[in-house]
């Protein structure tokens, strides 16, 4: 298995990588790995796994899997090297940088109380599942150490670490459709998150928020897994609701 550029194994991505459905390969192909990086699941600078590892994931033939890469290529967002220590990298996305014109565009395209409302839906309930029927020693050090990485990550890293936590946790849950479903929907909430600033006092309210939740999780506390999970969905609604409404 691949190594991603945290020096982690890529299990990370097996959430959202998997064998697309005859008919639409290259349509899939390519929202599944717009949806690795638009999640940041390959860092900036990050390689994807190679192009034989991916084809096979994704059930795809190599020659399909190159007309995707070139389209993600065309648009900025990976580059092609060649080389011993080639493949394909993911190009870093500038923090905040979005245009007035380009923030109109991606609003427009997004209907955006659906999809807090989704999110919402989706993120308590993998909260309730875990904490409900209990993690297992390995699965309890994955959720601390996600959490861990939050709290020590640098400010332009913070979003996708973040992205990580939950995602860890939906993972956890239990429901490999919620999961897919969940990833699908973070992916949107980060293009919005995009178009608006870091706030440092809004991050530190969230962390706290992340601990609580994590430890009503590994306490078995449903009830309070699900009302953390709920307030700290309703903070970021409130945010992006009033930067973008």
């Amino acid at each position: 298995m691949s190594v991603d550029a945290d020096g982690g194994p890529d299990d990370r991505l097996t959430p959202v990588l998997r064998p697309v459905r005859a008919g639409n390969g290259f349509e899939e192909a390519l929202e599944q790995i717009l949806q690795v990086v638009r999640l940041g699941l390959v860092p900036g600078g990050g390689r994807l796994p190679a192009e034989r590892e991916l084809a096979e994931r994704l059930g795809i033939s190599r020659v399909t899997l190159r007309e995707v890469l070139k389209v993600l290529q065309d648009q900025g967002l990976v580059e092609s090297r060649r080389g011993r220590y080639g493949g394909t990298f993911v190009l870093p996305r500038t923090q905040n940088a979005v245009g007035g014109e380009e923030l109109r565009r991606r609003i427009s395209e997004v209907d955006i109380e659906d999809v807090l409302r989704f999110r919402e839906v989706l993120e308590v309930g993998a909260a309730g599942l875990c904490a409900a029927h209990g993690l297992t020693d390995e699965q309890a050090q994955r959720l601390r150490e996600a959490l861990a990485a939050t709290q020590e990550a640098p400010l332009a890293d913070y979003r996708r670490r973040d992205t990580l936590l939950h995602l860890t946790l939906a993972e956890l849950c239990g429901s490999p459709t919620l999961t897919a479903q969940y990833a699908a929907v973070r992916a949107s909430v980060n293009d919005l998150l995009d178009c608006i600033p870091l706030l440092v006092r809004n991050l530190e309210h969230s962390q706290r928020q992340h601990a609580a939740l994590v430890e009503a999780v590994l306490d078995g506390d449903a009830d309070g897994a699900r009302e953390m999970m709920r307030e700290h969905c309703a903070g970021t609604a409130a945010l992006l609701r009033g930067f973008l409404a």
